[in-house]
């Protein structure tokens, strides 16, 4: 089968840094699927493994974990699905990955792709439907008990990401939250007020002044999805006392103690830990996805594709690479067929 791998960690300008390959077709196991692959989307995690992770000796390491596809065998102990059904999901990162033709996952993180998109819209969704639910529902809690005096609202950090604007749909539509997000350019500006946004920041300000400036108090929960560690300080000025404060980015250090005057508790969101660890919840990411479809289909929320790159192959994912790593990028990027 066709796949798109790399076996040596490069600057995605170098010839090699990602190559058409040929590889052995996969059988699925246990409770695994085999998928056939219509279309993917590119994360920020796909560009953080291919700089950083080496393959073994003489292998090719797939990237890739979002995914929507048509399932084409289930192992011996898959019941979920069956041949011929349409799904979409987020795979596991200690597995091979998306860029390739066929695919072999866990059942239990696959949900039913959504009727009214289509593949490229569909694969945009999954990694980052699962990382705001997750961190807005699970780590946040924002939905569950109040902070006292707080403003009920939220702020979202870098707004016009693949995170951010899926988490600003679930947090205006599932929630009575005020949602604040950021963004700088006004292109992404336009982009998080159209997602539904009750004001729009511009995060190259000091956040702390922008919210206060708002006039509607210390928010009680802060998602960042980039450059935490830039705006640190803010969010400790600007987060109401006893709040709580989630991130999903990788700062070289992360220093808590300043929230500790503020009692404000601090969240790491990591999507891939239900499957990594093979946790006892691993299904509730299918059913997160099945809820992020029914949502999608009954027009509550939207896909979050911004471009579709073409074809699936190398190529077209240096572009996408290459323009993740830009910082430019805003929603998601989407590749279909081979």
């Amino acid at each position: 089968m066709r796949a798109i791998g790399y076996n040596t960690p490069l600057p995605i300008e170098q010839d090699n840094s990602l190559v058409d390959v040929d590889q052995a077709r996969p059988s699925p196991s246990g409770r695994d699927l085999l998928v056939e692959i219509k279309a993917i989307s590119v994360n920020p995690a796909d560009t953080k493994v291919r700089a950083n992770a080496r393959p073994e000796p003489n292998t090719w390491k797939v990237l890739g974990w979002d995914a929507a596809g048509v399932v084409v065998e289930a192992g011996p102990e898959a019941s979920q699905f069956k041949p011929g059904d349409e799904v979409f999901y987020a795979g596991s990162i200690t597995r091979p990955g998306t860029y390739a033709e066929f695919h072999v996952v866990d059942e239990r993180i696959v949900g039913q792709k959504p009727r009214t998109l289509g593949w490229a819209e569909s694969a945009a969704l999954p990694l980052t439907s699962i990382t705001a639910w997750e961190g807005l529902f699970d780590r946040l809690d924002v939905k569950g008990k109040g902070v006292p005096g707080a403003a009920p609202a939220i702020l979202i950090i870098g707004g016009a990401g693949g995170v951010g604007s899926i988490a600003i749909q679930l947090a205006r539509k599932l929630t009575g939250l005020t949602v604040i997000a950021t963004a700088s350019r006004p292109e992404t500006k336009a982009w998080v007020s159209d997602l539904g946004a009750h004001h729009v920041l511009d995060h190259s300000k000091p956040l702390a002044q922008e919210v206060a400036a708002l006039g509607i108090g210390q928010p009680a929960f802060v998602l960042s999805t980039t450059n935490t560690e830039q705006h640190l300080s803010q969010i400790v000025e600007l987060i109401a006392p006893q709040g709580r404060f989630a991130l999903i980015d990788d700062p070289k250090t992360l220093d808590a103690n300043p929230f500790k005057r503020k009692s404000v508790s601090v969240h790491w969101e990591f999507m891939f830990t239900r499957s990594m660890f093979g946790t006892a919840d691993i299904a509730e990411q299918g059913n997160l996805l099945n809820e992020v479809s029914r949502l999608v289909d009954d027009g509550t929320i939207r896909t979050t594709l911004a471009e579709d790159f073409g074809p699936i192959n190398a190529a077209n994912l240096k572009r996408a690479h290459k323009l993740i790593e830009s910082g430019r990028a805003r929603g998601k990027i989407s590749l279909s067929g081979f």
